[in-house]
């Protein structure tokens, strides 16, 4: 069985951009498809060209190929059931958070920043016809350990990226998921104040 070409275009209450309206996070990667090397380095262009306070860009990325140690470490390193699908993207990617300067100074700003760079990172990706899904659900001091990472830098979210796979190759409860509602808090729960 393939996947249905699934129309997932987010509801909006009001116009946006059409790649915005339609970038979702799937779980369904093609575990044969090798990353596009040319969509990878310009998504990653994308996060590096995202706004940050006094451009101190205070982000940086693990980026591991399935099928390298890496990769599998990675993947070790997943909680729960994000250990069941994510393997299969072609790419894992560790966004990490620089929260401290090489000087000493807290960078307060660094989760935000870093959620910029990561947003940019996404959209270009979809752009270029490459789903993303971010997970929070991971072990960051498995991936510390696994790179050597110094203290002043905190691994933050995991990235599976790659191509679109079949949803029948998911467990039933992740396919629900897959093909459910997409659906968001209303925008006047969203504002707190606005006058």
């Amino acid at each position: 069985m393939s996947t249905p070409i699934l129309d997932r275009t987010a509801p909006t209450e009001h116009p946006v951009l059409e790649i915005l309206a339609d970038r979702w996070s799937p779980r369904a990667f093609d575990a044969a498809s090798p990353i596009d090397e040319d969509k990878l380095a310009s998504a990653l262009e994308a996060a590096r060209w995202s706004p940050s306070a006094n451009n101190s860009q205070p982000w940086r990325f693990i980026v591991a190929r399935r099928g390298s140690e890496l990769h599998a470490g990675i993947q070790d390193a997943l909680m729960g059931f994000n250990q069941v699908w994510a393997g299969n993207a072609a790419v894992l990617i560790v966004a990490v958070a620089e929260t401290v300067n090489a000087e000493g100074k807290p960078y307060t700003h660094a989760i935000y920043d870093l959620g910029q760079a990561v947003a940019h990172l996404s959209v270009q990706a979809h752009h270029d016809g490459l789903v993303v899904h971010q997970m929070a659900g991971f072990h960051p001091e498995q991936v510390r350990e696994l790179v050597g990472l110094d203290a002043r830098f905190a691994p933050t979210t995991v990235i599976a990226l790659g191509e679109l796979g079949d949803l029948a190759s998911l467990p039933e409860p992740l396919q629900q998921r897959e093909t459910a509602p997409r659906t968001r808090r209303p925008l006047s729960e969203t504002v707190i104040a606005n006058a």
